[in-house]
C-alpha cells in the first residue's frame, strides 16, 4: 500500500479509491465496473488508485446497487424421504435469508433415482434458471444434462449425492466414504471381537453419496475388523416399502445377521423387518428425521450418522450466488461435518 497516495487504514472502499483517484464516487465506479464512458486518461488514474489501495470489487455489491435478481432452482427427489423434504424446507429458509441479495428460488421434484427423469429436470431447470442446485445420480444422462447446462453458462451445484465426472460447478456435503468408514467403525466397536457377519441397505448403487459410504463402510472391516463378514448388499429405493421387502429377503438368507448399515432412508421399514424375524441386530443409519428419532428412542437403531441440512442448504446458496457474481467465498465455511448420535445426545426435537 503507497502511503504517498493517502491510503486509508481498514479494508478499501470504492469512496476510498475514489478519493485517491480524484474522480467522483460515480466515475470510479463506472471504471470499476468495466462500464463505457470514461477517458483513457482517467481510467488509467482509478486502475492505479486501485493497485495502490489493494481495493477488491465485490461484485455482489454492484448486483445489489443494479438490482439484479437471481433465479435458482433446486432439483430434488420426489417421493417421501424425509431428510430430502427437510433439505427443501431449509432451501425456502436460506433463499428466505438471502432475499436482500436479490434471490428468487423455485423447488423442483424429480424422480431422482431414474436418470432419464432427473436428466431431463436438470436441462429444464437449466433453461429457466441463471443456476441450478441437484440432488445428483451418477449417470451418464446425467451427467451429460449438467454438462450442457455449464456449456450454456448455467451453473450447477450438486448437493448431497456428486456426479463427479461432470462439469459441476461445486459439490456440497458431507465425505461420504469417510462417513461409511465411521459406520464401520461404530459397527465394529458396538460388535466386539466375536466372528460375525454384517449386511448393508442401500438406496440404490446408483447414488455416488450411497456407494462411496459402502465401500467406507468395507474399507474399515477389512482393514480393522477382519472377523466382520459383509454378507451382502441389498437396495432399498429410500422406500420404507422397498426396504422392509429387501431387509426381509436379506434376513431370510441370512438369519444370524448381526448388524445392518443402512446408508439411506426408509429406515422404517428396515426396522419393521427386523421386528417381523425378532432380529436383534445392531443398526447404524443416516440422518435424525421425524421418522429415525423415535426409532433411536426406542432402540430399534443403536447410532445415526447426521448432517445438516440446514448448513448443506445455506452453503448450496451462497456456492450458486458466487458462481453468479464473482464473489469469493471462505472454504472454511462451506465444509459439511459428520455428526454421530447416540439416544444420550440427540438434540431437542
Amino acid at each position: 500500500m503507497s502511503a504517498s497516495l493517502g491510503a486509508p487504514q481498514g479494508v478499501p472502499t470504492l469512496t476510498d479509491v475514489a478519493r485517491v483517484a480524484g474522480v467522483s464516487l460515480a466515475t470510479a465506479d463506472r471504471v470499476v465496473n468495466r462500464r463505457a464512458g470514461v477517458r483513457p486518461a482517467t481510467i488509467a488514474r482509478v486502475e492505479a488508485a486501485v493497485a495502490a489501495l489493494g481495493f477488491e470489487r465485490h461484485a455482489g455489491a454492484a448486483d445489489l446497487a443494479r438490482r439484479v435478481r437471481h433465479r435458482v432452482t433446486a432439483v430434488l427427489p420426489s417421493g417421501g424421504n424425509p431428510f430430502m423434504r427437510r433439505l427443501g424446507e431449509e432451501l425456502s429458509r436460506a433463499a428466505r435469508l438471502l432475499g436482500a441479495r436479490r434471490l428468487d428460488l423455485t423447488l423442483a421434484a424429480a424422480e431422482t433415482l431414474r436418470p432419464t427423469r432427473l436428466a431431463e429436470a436438470i436441462e429444464a431447470a437449466a433453461g429457466l434458471s441463471d443456476a441450478v442446485v441437484a440432488v445428483g445420480l451418477d449417470d451418464p444422462l446425467v451427467a451429460a444434462a449438467i454438462d450442457a447446462a455449464a456449456a450454456r453458462g448455467v451453473p450447477v451445484i450438486t448437493l448431497v449425492s456428486d456426479v463427479p465426472g461432470s462439469r459441476r460447478s461445486r459439490y456440497v456435503g458431507i465425505d461420504n466414504r469417510a462417513a461409511g468408514r465411521v459406520a464401520g467403525s461404530l459397527v465394529g466397536r458396538f460388535l466386539g471381537p466375536e466372528p460375525a457377519e454384517v449386511a448393508v441397505l442401500l438406496g440404490s448403487r446408483a447414488l455416488r453419496d450411497h456407494r462411496d459410504r459402502l465401500d467406507g463402510f468395507a474399507a474399515v472391516l477389512g482393514e480393522r475388523f477382519p472377523h466382520l463378514r459383509l454378507a451382502g448388499v441389498w437396495e432399498g429405493e429410500d422406500d420404507p416399502v422397498r426396504a422392509r421387502a429387501a431387509v426381509a429377503e436379506l434376513l431370510a438368507a441370512h438369519p444370524r445377521i448381526a448388524a445392518v448399515y443402512s446408508a439411506g432412508a426408509g429406515n422404517v421399514g428396515l426396522a419393521r423387518a427386523l421386528e417381523d424375524a425378532g432380529s436383534q441386530a445392531c443398526v447404524v443409519a443416516h440422518e435424525l428425521t421425524a421418522e429415525t428419532r423415535p426409532l433411536i428412542e426406542r432402540g430399534a437403531v443403536d447410532a445415526l450418522i447426521a448432517q445438516d441440512a440446514g448448513h448443506e442448504a445455506r452453503s448450496a446458496l451462497r456456492l450458486a450466488l458466487a458462481q453468479l457474481s464473482g464473489t469469493r467465498i471462505d472454504e472454511s465455511q462451506e465444509r459439511i461435518r459428520i455428526e454421530i448420535l447416540l439416544r444420550d445426545n440427540l438434540p431437542e426435537a
